[in-house]
């Protein structure tokens, strides 16, 4: 196995149960897959920071706005690994609710590109640029605003 595809093997699982952890109200396995180390930096569809101590409150209060995380696939449009830096771009796809909000959840499509870097033999994320894809989700996103859950 190449380089990476073990990379991939490695960080498309956790990515994606981190992001229905969070929609589940769980910010955990998304901490735990992050550096703490800066440099660190989000440009994410609903806010943006940099440095561990800005990025840790908006991945807290985003696990509390989401509900009924239900699924998170990726569609890997490109990767690449070279010494202890690695980047996936992808088309991430969620199903999840808003926190408090009727109707049923929404699929959320983001255009995401991660930025890894290894830190005492693990992949750890230092950027991630996250934008939605279509207009159902940019819709979406708009109205977790209007109802103030960012």
């Amino acid at each position: 196995m190449d380089e990476v595809a073990a990379f991939l093997d490695r960080v498309i699982p956790l990515l994606r149960e981190e992001v229905v952890a969070l929609q589940n109200g769980d910010p955990g396995p998304r901490g735990a897959l992050w550096s703490h180390a800066d440099p660190v930096t989000l440009f994410g569809a609903e806010a943006s920071a940099s440095g561990w101590v800005e990025i840790e409150p908006i991945f807290n209060h985003l696990a509390q706005s989401f509900s009924d995380g239900q699924s998170c696939t990726y569609e890997v449009l490109g990767a690449g690994v070279s010494g202890d830096l690695a980047y996936v771009a992808a088309i991430e796809r969620s199903v999840a609710g808003t926190r408090g909000v009727d109707p049923g959840p929404e699929i959320f499509t983001l255009r995401v590109t991660t930025v890894f870097r290894r830190e005492q033999g693990e992949w750890k994320v230092v950027h991630r640029h996250g934008d939605p894809l279509d207009a159902a989700s940019r819709e979406a996103l708009a109205l977790r605003r209007q109802q103030g859950k960012m």
